[in-house]
């Protein structure tokens, strides 16, 4: 290596990937619809690319020193992993070309399914409100450099004047991440083809030796979740003899391994004791090690100090002291971002509706680089940098002294809160009292709350937000797209309505317009999956309900039918998970604040006449601390704020909540501690696994276990949807069991929402049937 090793350029983890306008998903969603080719596809992912690489270089990060990272994605960074390594499921077989490699179509054909062909199943990446795609491996995946985009993609920088770094998810996440293939033997572990799977890393850091990287990064995030390393002994062996033998490979660049999202606690020591060049340390959710750890000293370390997850300035001082800590025990010291920051929106400057005193507080990526830039001219100048230091200092004073951010009324209700306020009747009593009024058939049938929104409810809200449709034509819209969706449920047989929340633009930003406390951005896009993105809200003070905020929608549904329609909320801890919040006060203060705003609106919405109501919790799990230690007191937080908010109702209103994409076993006993009266879930991916954990957990009320995918555009069949319904019902008392999709219809369109639904009532009317002919049978 010619290159300095012992020293790493200043640098962030990752960069926002789908674009300030969100061209990528523009472009894919052109090749999905076919008004695109994979060319134009591919030439505007590299036009953005090219971009991306130009404007790091403008923050500060040089064009030479391999501190702009390369890590880009058309979908998923762990199923680009997955092509490149050759672990495309049997089912996808055919989308493998003649020379080995998945093109874009195959690409996004695994990423969303086709057919009777569902696609990998979806779950959250470690704590954030990103979502990865699970690889399948078995025993006999046939690993192989099947993909080189990243040798590609470093050439095409190369090529426009930039040494970038390469970014790759490392071998122990990757198969820590992964799943057992459709008939693998039980017990199989993925982690037991490391040995299989290192010499195909080993191949692809050859190659990008051989088109002149000199830095690559390996990321191995869950090296910091207990759940994932659980078997302490056999991730640290796999850690040795991954690092073991790619740091042996000939002539190959210097190795980066990152570890966000929190501390590496005992697997410090174990890559320290590695021959790598490199380790990342998160330092806002992990700690500068107390003390010397054996084999850092040899180590380049890059400080994250500046927070990759969340949008408020840094205290450049406090960042720099940890960097200051950190000199002691490693050869030398960078300054970087704690994560990637494709959990953050790009630019402050890009929101100019925002208050300017606001806007002063915050620090979206392109702000976060500079930051980093800073605090690197910091570590080789404490004196020069001064002024960025002290404008850190007086914007943070700026923040927590601004009016709103403490409202005493707030504090002096939470103050006046009692066990009372926490607790409901027992379930017993309020299913009795429940099914005295709504009166439901057996395997009732429901949708999770939204339906497709179409380019003319976006219009419409558009046009109304920027003031071209007046008040009454944009309620006049909004009703139509009602009385629309209210008499498709009805035609399709449905037992328990929505309205369809065509007034929503996004589950939590729909309410954060309406509470006090809250801050929307215009342009502040972070991705979640694929070619979904979300502009998450910011909550900087103290939270109020000025005014109900669903009640007339919700009471208009009701009346255009004689069923029962839910009303629709979404609860404190997602409110919380899909924001940007303070980080003033501890996170269960904040989510009190929330519940008591809902609270109050579930009071409105009972004496308004609706009887069942609808409490979304879908990131429930997502906030899970990574480390065990730390989950008793978060759960025991999130799981109070859901009751605070849901406990003053009274004992005939059905209150149901829904939760996706979590590992569902690992927080049973929380769910259950909801206390909702019914509980909806994410299954039909994973073809209902977490069904016998729920049964076994013997929960007791109210479950729908998804049976129809929303995430994938494929319509299942009424014997695809029959087969999970009877697989949930095998495992479930009927009494307790709803059926309904995975989550909102939001994404998707009416064509085949319709055809899918369908198929979902044709389905619960054959298991119907064929119980009640069990039932005859038996007497």
């Amino acid at each position: 290596m010619t290159h300095d090793a012992t020293r790493l350029p200043t640098t962030i983890l990752g960069y926002p990937r789908i674009g300030p306008r969100r061209e990528l998903k523009k472009a894919l969603e052109a090749l999905w619809a076919g008004r695109a080719s994979v060319e134009e596809t591919e030439a505007a992912a590299a036009e953005l690319r090219a971009r991306t690489r130009r404007r790091l270089n403008a923050l500060g990060l040089p064009a030479h020193d391999a501190s702009i990272p390369s890590a880009s994605s058309y979908y998923d960074q762990v199923l680009d992993a997955a092509v490149a390594v050759g672990a495309v499921p049997a089912r996808f077989a055919d989308v493998v070309g003649a020379d080995g490699r998945v093109d874009l179509q195959g690409y996004s054909t695994i990423a969303r399914g086709r057919g009777e062909d569902a696609p990998l199943e979806m779950t959250k990446w470690f704590d954030s409100n990103y979502h990865y795609l699970v690889p399948e491996i078995g025993p006999d995946t046939a690993f192989r450099l099947a993909d080189d985009r990243a040798v590609r993609e470093f050439a095409e920088g190369l090529a426009d004047g930039f040494l970038t770094r390469p970014v790759l998810v490392g071998p122990v996440t990757f198969l820590l991440l992964s799943k057992p293939a459709d008939g693998a033997p039980a017990g199989f572990a993925p982690l037991s083809r490391l040995a299989d799977l290192v010499p195909v890393y080993a191949e692809l850091l050859r190659a990008l030796a051989a088109a002149g990287a000199t830095w690559v990064q390996l990321d191995e995030p869950a090296l910091v979740s207990d759940v994932l390393t659980a078997d302490t002994a056999a991730v640290a062996a796999a850690v040795r003899q991954a690092y073991g033998a790619l740091t042996a490979v000939e002539g190959r660049p210097s190795l980066l391994v990152a570890a966000p999202y929190g501390d590496l606690g005992e697997f410090l020591p174990v890559l320290a004791g590695t021959d790598v060049e490199a380790l990342a340390l998160d330092l806002v959710r992990g700690a500068v090690p107390a003390g010397p750890v054996p084999g850092l000293e040899t180590k380049a370390v890059l400080g994250g100090v500046v927070d990759g997850h969340n949008v408020w300035r840094a205290d450049l001082a406090a960042a720099l002291a940890k960097l200051e800590a950190l000199r002691p025990l490693a050869r030398s010291v960078a300054a970087g971002t704690s994560t990637s920051l494709l959990h953050v929106p790009h630019d402050t400057a890009d929101e100019p509706q925002l208050p300017e005193r606001l806007r002063g507080w915050l620090a979206f990526a392109d702000q976060k680089v500079a930051e980093v830039v800073a605090l690197a001219a910091a570590l080789e100048d404490p004196a020069g940098a001064a002024g960025a230091l002290q404008a850190s200092a007086q914007a943070r004073r700026d923040r927590l002294g601004a009016e709103g951010v403490v409202v005493p009324a707030v504090r002096e209700r939470l103050g006046g809160l009692s066990a009372a306020d926490f607790a409901r009747s027992d379930y017993a009593v309020r299913r009795a009292a429940q099914d005295g009024v709504l009166d439901l058939p057996p395997l009732p049938t429901t949708t999770i709350g939204s339906f497709p929104q179409t380019a003319e409810i976006r219009r419409a809200r558009a046009a109304w937000a920027k003031g071209e449709l007046p008040d009454d034509g944009y309620t006049a819209a909004m009703r139509a797209e009602i009385d629309r969706v209210i008499a498709l449920q009805e035609e399709l047989g449905l037992d328990v309505l929505v309205h369809g929340e065509p007034e929503r633009n996004d589950m939590v930003q729909y309410f954060a317009e309406l509470l006090d406390g809250f801050a929307v951005t215009a342009n502040g896009w972070v991705q979640s999956y694929g070619s979904r993105c979300v502009r998450p809200p910011i909550l900087w003070g103290d939270v109020t309900r000025p005014a109900p905020m669903t009640v007339d929608w919700s009471t208009y549904a009701a009346s255009r039918t004689a069923k029962p329609v839910k009303g629709m909320l979404t609860g404190p801890v997602t409110i919380l998970a899909w924001s940007f919040v303070r980080d003033d006060q501890p996170l269960g203060d904040t989510a009190r604040q929330v519940a008591l705003a809902l609270r109050d609106e579930i009071a409105d919405l009972e004496a308004a006449g609706i009887g069942i109501i609808q409490v979304d919790e879908p990131a429930l799990r997502e906030l899970l601390p990574l480390k065990a230690a730390d989950q008793p007191a978060y759960l025991d937080w999130s799981v109070g704020s859901f009751r605070l908010a849901t406990s003053g109702a009274a004992d005939t209103t059905q209150v149901h909540t829904h939760l996706c994409y979590s590992e569902f076993g690992e927080v049973i006993g929380a769910i259950d501690g909801l206390d909702a009266d019914v509980t909806s879930i994410e299954a039909a991916r994973s073809r209902m696994e977490v069904v016998p954990e729920i049964a076994a957990a013997g929960f007791a009320r109210g479950i729908g276990p998804g049976v129809y995918d929303i995430h994938s555009p494929r319509v299942p069949s009424a014997e695809e949807v029959e087969e999970l319904v009877r697989l949930a019902a095998a495992s479930i008392p009927e009494r307790n069991l709803w059926i309904n999709p995975d989550c909102g219809l939001k994404t998707r369109g009416y064509a085949e929402t319709e055809a899918s639904l369908r198929n979902l009532i044709a389905a619960t009317r054959a298991v119907r049937a064929s119980r009640v002919q069990e039932g005859a049978a038996a007497h």
